[in-house]
């Protein structure tokens, strides 16, 4: 893929896990820990990054049925007592968010991990000024990849939907979600793309590495 059709961007909105943090080690824990709990057939490591995307409140119910509330209960008490302590960023990450903010661009978060605990965990590395809205599952009426999420994070950005605002994530929802939102999705993977995973939303751009994203930034 070439750079030469983007649009120079005014902001950028991140996915979190597994964007700017390494949290799959985490989410498998607490996952197993729930599923242990309830059950459930424990995940491999390969299962859980290969079917965590959506939101729980959509995902649960078709894994725990009609306790999937409980089960989520379970999964928050799990994981809350470790996330902090593990959290984990990529090593290039805080860096290209700094370099970004340097460029006068607009930066927001939109996750689907619940929006207390990715504030808690923003808050944890110090990088809450960064981002004008961090966005999480619940916060807004729908969750990624429906576009009220992406306008929450825009909120108080006086900046509009569009190709000029970037949705940055790791995984075909991410994607998704900035086609819906008529923004320009760049996946960063370290591996190319399989299209027949993107089910028509295929990224504008891939990069196999986020440094390169705050390089193409500068560069545009």
């Amino acid at each position: 893929m070439t750079t030469e059709h983007l649009t120079v961007p005014k902001a950028i909105i991140f996915d979190w896990d597994n964007t700017l943090i390494d949290s799959w080690v985490v989410i498998h824990d607490a996952l197993n820990a729930t599923f242990r709990e309830f059950g459930v057939t424990e995940w491999t490591l390969d299962e859980t990054r290969s079917r965590v995307a959506k939101s729980m409140r959509e995902s649960f119910p078709a894994i725990f049925g009609e306790r999937w509330e409980d089960a989520g209960k379970a999964f928050y008490g799990h994981f809350e007592a470790i996330h902090l302590d593990r959290l984990t960023p990529f090593p290039d990450a805080e860096d290209v968010i700094k370099d970004l903010k340097g460029l006068g661009l607009y930066l927001g978060v939109v996750s689907n991990k619940t929006g207390t605990l990715l504030r808690a965990e923003a808050e944890q590395l110090g990088w809450s000024g960064y981002f004008g809205q961090i966005v999480g599952a619940t916060d807004a009426a729908k969750d990624k990849p429906a576009i009220d999420p992406v306008l929450m994070a825009l909120d108080g950005s006086g900046l509009e939907l569009g190709a000029d605002v970037w949705f940055v994530g790791d995984a075909p929802i991410d994607m998704e979600c900035g086609h819906n939102a008529g923004c320009t999705p760049i996946l960063i993977h370290d591996e190319p793309p399989a299209k027949a995973l993107f089910n028509g939303a295929q990224p504008a751009l891939h990069l196999d590495a986020l440094q390169k994203l705050s390089n193409l930034a500068k560069k545009l």
